[in-house]
């Protein structure tokens, strides 16, 4: 496998639907050997996972990562807690803004770097329903402008 560059193994596109990313950052996870194995070959899913910060510890909930098929014995639970690993003035920096009100930590990728497994997480606020529709409202008008700008172009 090629080691150099970077390789998205999930994303959560819910995410930026849902909520307005404030900071991201890059952590590390904690898994055990057939975790890794599965996850070089695509089988994670982040859609329903969440982060919380438990005694100044990380940890992301509800991630599901196949087992993987020749693991045997040495499979895990695919949807135990996995630790976060991210600088501790990050983690205290992240637990003082998630006590204010309307903000939370999102998961957006997961990915390998350098043979890494990395994750990107966010902290993120809550959108509206008004600002959901403004959203969709503008996504409508770029394909739009977009699909006139390809037909003009055919011509």
């Amino acid at each position: 496998m090629n080691k150099e560059g970077r390789k998205l193994i999930a994303n959560n596109k819910k995410a930026y639907h849902e909520y307005f990313m404030e900071e991201e950052y890059e952590a590390g996870i904690e898994l055990h050997g057939t975790e890794v194995k599965s996850m070089r070959m695509g089988q994670c899913s982040i859609k329903e996972a969440f982060v919380r910060i438990d005694n100044g510890e990380m940890f992301i909930y509800q991630m599901h990562v196949n087992p993987y098929e020749k693991g045997n014995i040495f499979n895990r639970d695919p949807l135990r807690p996995r630790k976060l690993l991210l600088h501790k003035s990050e983690i205290n920096r992240l637990l003082s803004k998630i006590k204010e009100n309307g903000y939370t930590i999102v998961p957006l990728e997961v990915y390998l770097n350098n043979g890494l497994v990395k994750i990107k997480i966010a902290l993120a606020k809550g959108k509206k329903l008004y600002d959901k529709r403004a959203d969709i409202q503008k996504k409508d008008m770029k394909r739009e402008a977009e699909r006139d700008f390809k037909v003009r172009n055919l011509r």
